[in-house]
């Protein structure tokens, strides 16, 4: 699945606050403008939920407006900041969102959620070692996040730090039985580090979990034909296709933090006529289901 910041940097903002809107007068009083500083403050924020809605349906470039226009009328709300930057993240303009999550950090710095949004932008950025030190110091604070552990966990293994990436997704489903991405992870570790049979376990288990998740189905049905198992690799490989047609792309499933030895054989996987008639019917029509991004 993705490794991408904007679902649950977004979820985060829903809950961060709930404004309400300013008590309108009963009569109007003629010849009357009343426009304090608190005022303005409940505006912005007032702007901010707006700008939530509109990103909730990908109206990125209208939530902007109404978000950067929100930054001018609160500057002094870290809730403003905070969805500015990860407007900024979601539309891929990562140096401009790290900078306004900074001044939401500045403004408050016991607020968990925009650590681990730092982390996950740091992370999109390629700044493996700073986005541990951002997810890190934001775990101190909330240690029972599955998210933030997870993306712990990916920039570990980025830096090829096996076992700790390992200990952070084992640690994220302690917390969340169910989040196989996690567990889907683990298997990629492992077999990157030549433990194919692990690395088939996981992949079992996490189908097990949600039996319409592709990646695991692609990773589990390279493994198996890779082994010798062509059958079931070549039956898995198709389902897996027909769930989510982007998991046929090299660039994409690298992206996904497939490691190179996976990758290789995955290529020639790929190349099989029978997988290249799947993913031409694929093209065809839309997957059945889109895998959540995390």
């Amino acid at each position: 699945m993705p490794k991408r910041i904007s679902l649950f940097s977004l979820l985060i903002v829903l809950g961060l606050w709930s404004v309400q809107e300013p008590v309108v007068a009963q009569a109007l009083l003629p010849y009357t403008l009343r426009l304090d500083a608190k005022d303005i403050e409940q505006q912005g924020l007032s702007l901010t939920q707006d700008a939530v809605q509109l990103a909730r349906f990908q109206q990125y470039e209208l939530a902007m407006q109404r978000a950067q226009l929100a930054t001018q009328l609160a500057p002094k709300s870290f809730q403003t900041w905070f969805l500015l930057g990860t407007l900024y993240v979601q539309t891929n303009q990562l140096d401009k969102g790290i900078e306004a999550m900074q001044k939401a950090r500045t403004l408050e710095p016991k607020e968990a959620a925009i650590l681990f949004s730092l982390g996950s932008a740091r992370f999109q950025k390629g700044d493996y070692t700073a986005a541990i030190a951002d997810l890190q110091t934001g775990l101190k604070i909330k240690p029972d996040v599955p998210e933030a552990l997870f993306d712990l966990g990916n920039s570990y293994y980025k830096l090829s730090q096996f076992p700790n990436a390992i200990a952070q997704y084992q640690k994220a489903v302690a917390k969340d039985a169910k989040f196989w991405p996690a567990i889907n992870n683990i298997g990629l570790v492992k077999y990157e580090s030549g433990d194919v049979t692990g690395a088939i376990g996981e992949w079992r288990r996490a189908i097990a979990i949600d039996n319409k998740a592709a990646e695991p189905h692609l990773a589990l049905a390279v493994a198996l034909y890779t082994k010798g198992d062509r059958e079931q690799g070549l039956a898995l490989g198709e389902a897996a296709i027909k769930l989510d047609n982007r998991y046929a792309d090299l660039k994409f499933l690298k992206e996904n933090l497939w490691g190179d030895r996976l990758l290789g054989e995955t290529k020639k996987f790929l190349e099989i006529p029978k997988i290249q008639d799947s993913i031409a019917n694929s093209e065809q029509q839309p997957p059945q289901q889109q895998v959540v991004p995390q």
